[in-house]
């Protein structure tokens, strides 16, 4: 190590990141050298190459992009779970820059040509079948990036980018800091009636921590949910839906927090975006690198699944409003009354509770849990490691097969005030092969769940909804196409060059292990019995696996067709025509939706997915890999019978060879069916729903 490295952890890539020692400090002194040795590179590779082979372009070209990416994504990571002043300004000082060098190089004519000219190279067809699908995918890219538009073309095209950039990371911005802000005081113990103990334990210690007495509550989803779902006090409810609903919109009390300006430049500059490219509407731009064909064909398939669904929602809120009015003396059901009716015709139709089921998922019994079923499935195990992590409570794990290591990954399970909200996967490290030596993976698990209370001095353990446990196994499932990858180069190693609309298949096909009797003994034990879940609650729990599946399909079907709308519909660039963001989700729950939620709600100005995320024109993904996942786990259910469990390490092996070892090296569909057979059905999705009556 030399002494530069030293002095910045960030330009050390000898083995993991040192977030002991790195400081907002170091952020643009690394990011500036890193741009600076690969636009070097890029300089250097930019003439024609007279014998032009993998060896000698891509690979030093991959060498020093790799660099740049992982120390970019440690800056990126430490803005989403350690976010300070600092290290934000560092963050937005880089990402100007960052995103300068990636559209250029996205926009190089002369990288293009050599691109080109090593797909009809004599080496080419000696290059294995993930090396070609690079090539084909760099290819594709570089139309997408504008490589092919005149100057003119490419310095708007660029100015876009950086330009959405900006704004993307404001919109999470604001995001975070109006959930933040808000702080709801109870003093009065009386008036949060029905809330769990374990609730009013976490709010009591969240006043303490500000110096105050009471019970205090904030926009964190562990800290405002449980009250939508067990307080009896209706105003109480209404007050913190209101204040969750008008986040970071005109409505949310602070107009310097407001997403609505930079969702309509958003739409605005993707629009013109696309039309530089060539294409319709920037749906058209997000789909080509996706399974789906066209936005076309996206909408046909969320129109005929809400055209399956509706029926049964529309029996749900039938149901929910008639018990609401009888049982609950609601006349008016309203949005800050649908979770609590529904927990309460949960609890009286199923027998139990939530909060009941809660007491049997401690946290050190589900990640152990968890750990055993990758075991068997995979037959990978994995071991408690050391790492220097950003938070005191992130924890650091190694995967091994027959001793030799595999991958590691850190898990940051709590909500914390500088953190983003959600739940993702996302790597550190990925796998390749670096001049002989095998580079494995790393990634970061991250969640947003209730830490541990201290009761009378007392640290206790975490405990999760089920809800929860079904979100980290989702993770995990992202996590593991990651760790698991046997592709040795990175272009398409892991989740990289995976549709985007078949990414979700690992992870939500993990979430089905949640719901096997087998697999919830292995990981449950009650917090005061230490005893497993019974199986008496394990069937209720089962009956109850499909109540409202109408109604959450629908609001599925709702978010992606609004998505896919507000970027397939919007007026040319130069149109007079107006374009309302609002009106567009009015009309999709016109259209899909059986119930709407109050005019105030503003559920858009915090969809991080499509507006900081990748999932624009893409949410869709969610239903469409539910089609995937439902359908690759029917496999392991037909196994039951004859193995006597679904954790069949036969069928395991099969999905680890033929989905999660390939990564992104063939299309998404070739693996399906090299693992399934034959091509998807929606049957098993609908099976797994409710709704194949």
């Amino acid at each position: 190590m030399n002494s530069h490295t030293e002095l910045n952890p960030l330009l050390d890539f000898s083995d993991l990141p040192r977030f002991d020692a790195i400081t907002a400090e170091h952020v643009a002194p690394a990011i500036d050298r890193l741009l600076e040795e690969c636009r070097r590179t890029v300089a250097q590779l930019e003439a024609p190459i007279e014998n032009i082979t993998w060896d000698n372009f891509v690979t030093p070209l991959e060498t020093t992009t790799e660099r740049l990416g992982r120390a970019w994504g440690i800056v990126n990571h430490l803005n989403s779970v350690r976010d300070t002043p600092e290290l934000r300004a560092a963050y937005n000082e880089a990402q100007p820059k960052i995103t300068e060098f990636w559209t250029a190089l996205g926009q190089n004519l002369q990288l293009y040509q050599n691109y080109k000219a090593l797909a009809t190279s004599p080496s080419y067809a000696d290059l294995s079948s993930a090396r070609k699908k690079i090539i084909s995918n760099a290819l594709r890219d570089f139309k997408l990036g504008g490589a092919e538009l005149n100057d003119d073309a490419k310095k708007r095209y660029a100015e876009i980018q950086e330009r959405l950039a900006a704004l993307s990371t404001r919109f999470s911005e604001n995001l975070l800091d109006a959930t933040n802000d808000y702080k709801l005081l109870i003093e009065d113990r009386e008036q949060l009636k029905g809330l769990p103990e374990d609730v009013l334990q976490a709010a009591a210690n969240a006043a303490q921590e500000d110096g105050k007495q009471g019970y205090q509550f904030t926009l964190h989803f562990p800290s405002y949910f449980p009250v939508l779902q067990y307080a009896e006090d209706r105003s109480l409810r209404e007050t913190i839906y209101r204040a969750n609903a008008t986040k970071a919109s005109e409505l949310g009390g602070n107009a310097e927090w407001d997403n609505s300006a930079l969702i309509d430049e958003i739409l605005r500059l993707r629009q013109e975006e696309a039309e530089l490219l060539g294409y319709r509407h920037y749906a058209d731009v997000s789909l080509v690198p996706k399974m789906a064909e066209s936005a076309e064909q996206v909408e046909t398939f969320l129109l005929d699944l809400a055209t399956k669904a509706k029926p049964y929602a529309a029996k749900d809120l039938s149901e929910l409003r008639q018990f609401a009015k009888e049982q609950l003396g609601i006349d008016d059901l309203q949005a800050w009354d649908t979770t609590y009716a529904s927990e309460k015709l949960r609890e009286q139709r199923y027998a139990f509770s939530e909060q009941e089921l809660k007491q049997y998922f401690q946290e050190p019994k589900v990640v152990a849990g968890l750990f055993q079923v990758i075991e068997k499935l995979f037959g990978a195990t994995i071991r408690e490691d050391h790492a220097s992590t950003w938070h005191e409570d992130v924890r650091f794990f190694r995967v091994e097969r027959e001793g030799k290591l595999v991958g590691q990954f850190y898990l940051d399970l709590y909500a914390r005030a500088a953190k983003q909200g959600g739940a993702w996967m996302d790597d550190a490290r990925a796998r390749c092969l670096k001049q002989g030596q095998l580079q494995t993976p790393v990634v970061y698990l991250t969640c947003n769940f209730n830490a541990p209370v201290v009761v009378d001095g007392v640290r206790k353990p975490a405990t999760f909804t089920h809800d929860e446990v079904i979100t980290l196994f989702h993770e995990f499932g992202h996590g593991l196409h990651q760790l698991l990858t046997q592709v040795d180069d990175i272009a398409v190693s892991g989740i990289s060059g995976v549709e985007w609309d078949a990414v979700e298949l690992p992870s939500q096909f993990m979430e089905n292990f949640c719901w096997e009797w087998d697999v919830l003994q292995s990981m449950s034990a009650h917090v005061e019995t230490e005893q497993a879940l019974p199986r008496s609650l394990y069937d209720k729990m089962i009956a109850a696996k499909n109540f409202q599946a109408g109604l959450q399909t629908l609001r599925q079907v709702e978010f992606a067709l609004f998505d896919m709308r507000i970027h397939a519909q919007h007026p040319k660039t130069g149109s007079s025509a107006s374009f309302q963001v609002a009106q567009v989700l009015q009309d999709v729950r016109n259209q899909v939706s059986v119930i709407q939620p109050p005019s105030f709600n503003r559920f858009q100005h915090s969809f991080s997915h499509i507006f900081a995320g990748g999932y624009a024109a893409g949410y869709f993904s969610y239903k469409w890999a539910e089609v995937l996942s439902a359908d690759a786990y029917a496999a392991f259910e037909e196994v039951v019978e004859s193995e006597g469990t679904s954790l069949s390490r036969r069928v395991g092996q099969r999905f680890q060879t033929e989905i999660l070892e390939v990564g992104g090296s063939r299309p998404a569909l070739e693996s399906f069916v090299a693992f399934r057979g034959r091509k998807p059905s929606i049957d098993a999705l609908l099976r797994h729903n409710g709704m194949n009556a």
